[in-house]
Order: C-alpha cells, then structure tokens, then sequence
C-alpha cells in the first residue's frame, strides 16, 4: 500500500518569502508542479511511488490536479480538510504531513499521522 503524503498547501508555501503573497494561485502551482517528482521518487524514509495530496485553501482554490499530484481545494479551513484526509485514509496505511503548523501537527497525532516540515519537499536552494 503506496504512503500517502498531504501537503499543507498554505503553509509550505508561506514558509519562503520569495513574494507568494502577491500571486497565491500561482505559487500553488508552482508548488503543485515541484511536486510531480517526489510522488514518483518519495522522499528520505519513504521510497515512491506514493500518492500525493496537495491541500489548497483561499484564492488558491481551484489549482487543477496534475498526473501524480491530487489537489484538493478546502471548501473552508485547509487544516481541517488535511485532518479529514489523514482520519480517512485505509486502516495500516502509512500517512505523512508536511507542515509546520504546531496546532495541526498537535491534531494529527490522533490519527497516527507522521509529519515532517516544508523542507522536505522544497528544491535545494530555495530561501528559507
């Protein structure tokens, strides 16, 4: 059974200040489309192939989905929509969350969710 691994959307791409905030959309794609690869390669710890899971939220809404990356738009809070995707998931099946977010790092735990930060899934040399 492939891992599956959800994206705080949001948060990962506020975690760089390269100037997101003047095109949200955009810079969901752009994070949408970093992660095509990772779903076929996996990341450390979690070989590909895995399914991949991009939760958008706000004027990010309506980014499309791509071969290897399911984008999931929040019909409200983005963190809620990652908690229902990680409590959803198949009984054994291994789940990871990329976020920083502490308070939703905290609700995760519930549900046996691992979560691991935006770094792991941003392209070596991206700002911090």
């Amino acid at each position: 059974m492939r891992t599956l691994m959800i994206v705080d959307g949001a948060n990962v791409v506020g975690s760089v200040p390269d100037g997101w905030w003047r095109d949200r959309r955009g810079a969901a794609e752009r994070l949408r489309d970093r992660l095509v690869g990772l779903a076929a390669d996996g990341i450390p710890g979690r070989p590909g192939p895995i399914e991949l899971v991009l939760v958008v939220e706000g004027s990010a809404k309506g980014v499309e989905s791509v071969p290897g990356v399911r984008v999931e738009s929040a019909p409200g809070s983005g963190d809620d929509r990652i908690v229902e995707l990680a409590a959803g998931r198949e009984a054994g099946r291994a789940c990871v969350v990329v976020t920083a977010d502490r308070e939703l790092r905290r609700r995760l735990e519930e549900y046996g969710a691992e979560c691991v930060g935006p770094r792991t899934v941003r392209s070596p040399g991206e700002r911090t």
